[in-house]
């Protein structure tokens, strides 16, 4: 059986709580690249995502030619602006972001330069992508159903309420995974986690 992150991680990667809880999120490793802009229409998240995934496949396909198959993850992110409210009032284009997909514990740099020379021949994308590892220890998470865009409500009851309710502030990136495929699923049934690091 192929490692599956959704399987051995359900708590990360199968919330069934939509709205704010507690827990806490073990080391993990990504591929990682960064960038900043409009995720909807900004060319360079584009190319950042398309590349994240030629990564991927070319490491799992690496790996299973070597017994060690894996399922590839979801795609994730994390984002930031130098104005929190950029979120609250979706003002995309000043957002900034690091794309994620997790890597089972076994894959390392090695690895991520081997797909690099592979990926940089066959697919043309030459781009920094890079191994990183987080440990965000513990988290606030819901799993949002819905379009991307109706967030907010969401993030502010994590904020205005949540937190202040724990005696708790933010100590990290904003985190999400996307558990569907916007090409594929309606906007009003596409599930993404929400995650934020406390203290």
């Amino acid at each position: 059986m192929p490692y599956d992150l959704k399987k051995e991680l359900k708590q990360l990667y199968a919330p069934k709580n939509t709205d704010w809880a507690l827990l806490d999120v073990p080391e993990q490793r990504f591929l990682a690249i960064d960038g900043r802009g409009n995720p909807n229409t900004a060319e360079a998240y584009r190319t950042a995502v398309e590349a994240l995934y030629a990564f991927a496949y070319t490491i799992k396909m690496t790996a299973k030619s070597r017994g060690e198959d894996f399922v590839v993850g979801p795609l994730e992110g994390l984002w930031w602006a130098d104005d929190y409210a950029a979120f609250t009032v979706r003002a995309k284009d000043s957002w900034q972001w690091t794309m994620l997909i997790a890597q089972p514990p076994w894959i390392g740099e090695d690895a991520v330069e081997e797909a690099r020379e592979t990926v940089r021949r066959k697919k043309k994308i030459d781009a920094p992508v890079r191994l990183e590892k987080l440990h965000e220890g513990r988290c606030a998470q819901a799993l949002h159903i819905g379009s991307y865009d109706d967030e907010g409500p969401l993030l502010a009851r994590l904020h205005d309420e949540f937190l202040t309710r724990q005696g708790l502030e933010p100590a990290g990136l904003h985190h999400e995974v996307y558990l569907g495929d916007p090409r594929r699923v309606a906007p009003e049934k596409l599930k993404t986690v929400l995650r934020q690091p406390v203290s």
